[in-house]
Order: structure tokens, then C-alpha cells, then sequence
């Protein structure tokens, strides 16, 4: 993996992000300078599962010039063989096992991170995969189910295998996305592992993501619900550690960028329906409008049904050149803990 990744500053990783980060919001953020690294959102693997078509496409497709892992979740050890040898007849980066996503719906199937709970599975698991893998095999992970004090017992059993990349959410799955990160954990890992550590969680902006690779040591960092709000976050970052040059961004900036990502989703499928379309920039919306117009902005659109009250609202909001917010409110519902990076 460290072949992948730039040698003379931080990596810079996309978050997969389920329904979100999908082909066309990999292109979009390659626009805007993008990450070194793309991570498909993760393809559910049970007995009978097939690839699926849609996230296929994110590799198959791919032509932001940067790579792609390809993310598997699920616990059946003969299906997560039988679908990551079928990933890698395709143009993958490598293969990434999920052992992070909070949701319970995945949760109580022993997935994603529900995995973290049996720790002696997870060991199971990642040894027949690493056996079976001809490629590269990374990890996503939190630092623990209930509590970080499970993390070292979960960074013994990462140390048995032979993974490239290790990536780590500084939350607990019960964390969810509701408290701080944990960067002692990361940089334990950091300090431990033999392979590159990527940190995650609460980047918001360069200082929050400077804070963090000060804190953990990380060899880079993945960005989703930051990059989501602010697509310029990974160009400044970049600039930061290479001297290029940054500048100031107004809500008619923002206001351009809604409307390009509201293009390049809208074309991606064959049979556009404006409503169905409206629900789907919500997903994206709920992280963009954080901190504009004092709430005003998020309000509306939570309430909108159609494109017509879509737009009326952002360009009421956004149609100006009034500086755009740098990072969300400290006491935000959807950005929560960010500011103990620091």
C-alpha cells in the first residue's frame, strides 16, 4: 500500500460512506482536487450475495486517475472469499474488510462493526481472507464496540495478519458519530502496526485534520462527512503541506458546488425523477447546510419536496458573497466533538 500513497506529505483518503459516496461523487470531488485514494462504499456479502452492479461501477468505472478499494462487509468467511476473489478480477487497489459501520441494522447481523464484539471471529476472519486475497487486503475499524479499552485485545489480533493498511475511526461503534474521537488509540496503533495507519473521524477542516496527524502520527487521514460539507478541504489540505495557495470561498461557491453535485448524481441515472432526486441530495444536504444561516438553510431543506422548493431555498440562502463558514458550530447535532481536535 505504501507504494499508493505519497511519500512526501500525509495520504488523503475519501471515506466510504453508504449511498453517498458513490461513482459520481468520486468524480465530483476529483474536480475539486479530490483524495489519493478512493474507497467504494461497502458491498454486503451473506451466502447468496452477488457483486453488486451500482458499486461495481466505482471500479469498473473509475476514471478520477486515482485508485479504488474495493470495501466488503459482512461475517460468512466462504461468501467474503468467493467475493473478494471476484473483486479481484477487476481493477482493484486492494480489498478492504469493514469491521466499523455503527449501524445496527448491520450491528445485529455480526457485521461491520457488531464484529468487534467477538474479537477471536474477527482473528478467524481476516486469516482466511488474507489467505485467500492475492492482493492487497486493508482494515477499517473503530476502537471498539462499547469502550476503547477493547482496543488492545482488537490490535492483537490486526498484528497477526498481514494487512497494507489499517484504518481507524477514533470512535466506539456505541460512539457512533455523537462524541469526540479517541487519537490516543490511533496512535497506539500507529506505533504498533508495521503497515500505514490512516486516521478517521471529525476532520472538519485543515487545523482539525493538522490536530489530529499531530496527536496520532498517522500516515494520512480519511475525510467523508468533512468533505461532504466543504469539497475543498482535501485541495487545502494538500496546500498546507506543499505551499500552494488557498483562498476564501463564498456561499456562491457553495451554491456552484450544489449544483454540480446535483448534475453529476441526477446524470448518473437513466430515469431521473425530480422528487426521488430531491431525497437523495438530503443525504448530502444534512452535512453541507451545518452552520449556514444560523440553521435556516438546514431547516428548509429538511422540508422541502420537490426541486423547485429545493433551489428557491438555496439560492435565497446561498446566491451571495458572503464568506462561507469554515467549520460548523461547536454545539452542532451533526459535527459533534470536533473541537477537542485542537
Amino acid at each position: 500500500m505504501r507504494d499508493l500513497l505519497p511519500t512526501h506529505r500525509p495520504a488523503l483518503v475519501l471515506a466510504p460512506m453508504q449511498d453517498v459516496t458513490d461513482l459520481p461523487f468520486m468524480r465530483l470531488m476529483a474536480r475539486y482536487g479530490g483524495p489519493d485514494l478512493y474507497v467504494t462504499e461497502f458491498i454486503r456479502v451473506t451466502q447468496d450475495s452477488k457483486l453488486d452492479a451500482t458499486i461495481l461501477k466505482s471500479i469498473t468505472e473509475n476514471d478520477t486517475g486515482k485508485p479504488v478499494l474495493a470495501q466488503m462487509i459482512g461475517q460468512d468467511i466462504p461468501a467474503l472469499i468467493r467475493i473478494a476473489k471476484q473483486l479481484e478480477t477487476h481493477p482493484i487497489a486492494g480489498i478492504d474488510l469493514n469491521l466499523g459501520c455503527p449501524a445496527p441494522v448491520v450491528c445485529r447481523k455480526d457485521a461491520g462493526g457488531g464484529l468487534l464484539r467477538q474479537p477471536e471471529r474477527v482473528d478467524t476472519i481476516l486469516s482466511a481472507l488474507r489467505q485467500n486475497i492475492q492482493g492487497r487486503f486493508t482494515v477499517k475499524c473503530r476502537v471498539g464496540f462499547a469502550d476503547k479499552s477493547e482496543f488492545p485485545r482488537l490490535l492483537e489480533v490486526f498484528l497477526k495478519h498481514d494487512l497494507q493498511m489499517l484504518t481507524i475511526h477514533g470512535r466506539t461503534v456505541r460512539d457512533a458519530y455523537k462524541t469526540p474521537v479517541h487519537p490516543e488509540c490511533v496512535a497506539t496503533a500507529v506505533q504498533a502496526m508495521p503497515c500505514p495507519v490512516i486516521a478517521n473521524g471529525n476532520v472538519v477542516d485543515v487545523p482539525t485534520g493538522l490536530a489530529y496527524l499531530k496527536h496520532t502520527q498517522a500516515a494520512g487521514l480519511m475525510l467523508g462527512r468533512g468533505a461532504i460539507r466543504h469539497p475543498w478541504l482535501f485541495e487545502q489540505l494538500r496546500a498546507h503541506w506543499e505551499g500552494g495557495e488557498t483562498r476564501t470561498f463564498t456561499k456562491r461557491d457553495m451554491l456552484d458546488y450544489i449544483h454540480a453535485l446535483y448534475d453529476v448524481t441526477a446524470a448518473f441515472h437513466p430515469r431521473f425523477e425530480g422528487r426521488l432526486h430531491v431525497q437523495k441530495m438530503k443525504r448530502y444536504m444534512v452535512f453541507i447546510t451545518t452552520g449556514i444561516a444560523e440553521g435556516a438553510l438546514e431547516h428548509r431543506i429538511r422540508r422541502v419536496t420537490n426541486e423547485e422548493e429545493f433551489w428557491a431555498a438555496c439560492h435565497e440562502h446561498l446566491d451571495n458573497i458572503d464568506p462561507l463558514p469554515l467549520r460548523p458550530p461547536a454545539d452542532s447535532h451533526v459535527f459533534c466533538g470536533f473541537a477537542e481536535l485542537k
